[in-house]
């Protein structure tokens, strides 16, 4: 949708903004529970899992996955949006996630990696991975985290910064490793 591709700077415009959009109704959908609206703003046909399709797979695995948590704040903020084509573009987005599980209250910091398609001229998701930096308790620093693996273990250090293929090239290039390893508290350059 940029000029490359003969776009119009107004389109390319709008295009973001409905994007944005799709992005802020994700955030208020989850955290108010309304997984009707949350559905909708996928593709009919969206992959759920490895080998199930649609919104009502989509639909069911929402209603157990929300269950599992309290009261949600998903507060999204850097949005990064690629427009590939007039009717693609692949998005980048960072939120700080707070959940209830149970009495205790858990601080996220999420990145999510989007897929969005327009279709019958409204955009929708067609691929949104979610990715943890890491997850605490507050009042927990998230230096020195142990190793998490979701769902089972739900507090400790995930797939971020690690998962973007630039972070370990970035500190590769570290003169002194011994230093960053005491300063960042985990070899970054291992990935």
């Amino acid at each position: 949708m940029t000029s490359d591709h003969g776009g119009d700077r107004v389109d390319q415009l709008i295009a973001y903004e409905e994007i944005r959009q799709l992005v802020a109704r994700y955030a208020v959908a989850v955290d108010s529970r309304d997984v009707d609206a949350l559905v909708a703003l996928f593709a009919d046909d969206v992959k759920v899992g490895r080998d199930q399709r649609g919104r009502d797979a989509l639909r069911r695995y929402f209603d157990r996955s929300l269950r599992d948590v309290g009261v949600t704040i998903l507060n999204t903020g850097t949005h990064a949006i690629d427009l590939v084509d007039d009717d693609h573009a692949e998005g980048i987005v960072y939120c700080r996630g707070e959940v209830q599980i149970g009495d205790r209250w858990i601080v996220q910091a999420i990145q999510y990696r989007d897929s969005y398609e327009r279709r019958a001229g409204h955009w929708y998701f067609t691929r949104r991975r979610h990715l943890l930096w890491h997850a605490r308790e507050v009042g927990t620093s998230p230096i020195g985290l142990p190793a998490a693996t979701w769902p089972d273990d739900k507090i400790g250090k995930y797939e971020l910064p690690e998962a973007s293929p630039t972070w370990g090239a970035f500190w590769a290039t570290e003169p002194n490793a011994d230093e960053l390893t005491r300063r960042l508290g985990d070899n970054p350059a291992s990935t």
